[in-house]
């Protein structure tokens, strides 16, 4: 009923008896990932910040009602996927252990420099480095560092960039797409595919139940770098393409065009992070 849901709310006021233990915030775009969270967890309270500009576009910010968060576990979702936005961001996790807070969480999905964690040439910049750096740089809550989730990081010796400040919990999207694959296509002829081999060592083992996987790799013919199978029988089956994440989609539109050629009856992709700039997207209903 309407007053039973009224009841579940967490209000401000709530915070005087007690009744919240934790407080969530998070960046514009993930406003709306909050309110099934708040929904269901009646300890945690929503936190409110003012996202504001000034004449000069730097950022104009304020967190509503900072005693409210003393001694309370704070929760901050952040999405560094515009560079643009993340000047705003970090000045607020900066601020967020100076209230008191009992202990900070970072939930960040998508860490967007993963792909950049090497130097293949002198001059090259690891700015993978360089965003772990600025991470580091958040100060101490009360009961130590700071948590940091990321999920599917591209290269998981990055989380020995991050220093003592930050704990690093890298997470997996994987067991939500095998519990897709379970409720939705526990009928059907299915067969794991990967698109190059870094993908087969990043997600290979969490497949143990598929024994026929599927490995796609780039070999040069004549001037062309073009995709082909390299293990693995798509013949009559079902394709799942399994990556961490997708910009532009060539590699994964190749490998699906030559799984098709071999026999494959559909193909279908799962990637925890579809980046696609500049709305490269329409490359996958044309």
């Amino acid at each position: 009923t309407y007053s039973q849901m009224n009841n579940n709310k967490i209000r401000a006021a709530d915070y005087d008896h007690g009744m919240t233990s934790a407080v969530l915030f998070s960046s514009p775009s993930f406003n709306d990932h909050c309110s099934p969270i708040l929904e269901h967890c009646n300890f945690i309270a929503e936190g409110q910040i003012s996202w504001g500009t000034f004449e000069d576009r730097f950022p104009n910010l304020f967190l509503e009602d900072v005693v409210s968060m003393q001694q309370k576990d704070i929760i901050f979702i952040a999405d560094f996927s515009n560079p643009e936005n993340l000047f705003h961001q970090f000045a607020t996790i900066y601020s967020l252990p100076r209230y008191f807070a009992k202990s900070l969480t970072v939930v960040l999905p998508y860490f967007p420099t993963g792909t950049m964690e090497r130097i293949d040439h002198e001059g090259q910049i690891a700015t993978a480095m360089t965003l772990s750096r600025m991470l580091n740089a958040i100060p101490l809550s009360a009961s130590g560092p700071t948590r940091l989730i990321i999920y599917d990081i591209h290269a998981l010796q990055e989380r020995f960039y991050f220093d003592n400040h930050v704990l690093p919990l890298l997470l997996s999207a994987i067991p939500a797409f095998k519990q897709v694959l379970q409720e939705y296509h526990d009928e059907e002829d299915i067969v794991i595919a990967f698109p190059d081999e870094g993908a087969r060592k990043r997600f290979g083992d969490k497949f143990p139940e598929y024994s026929n996987i599927i490995t796609c790799t780039k070999i040069r013919k004549g001037n062309q770098r073009i995709v082909d199978v390299k293990e693995g029988e798509p013949e009559g089956k079902h394709v799942f393409i399994v990556d961490d994440l997708v910009k532009t989609g060539g590699t994964l539109l190749q490998c699906k065009n030559r799984i098709f050629e071999l026999g494959a009856t559909k193909v279908s992709a799962f990637v925890t992070h579809p980046v696609f700039p500049q709305e490269s997207f329409r490359r996958f209903s044309e």
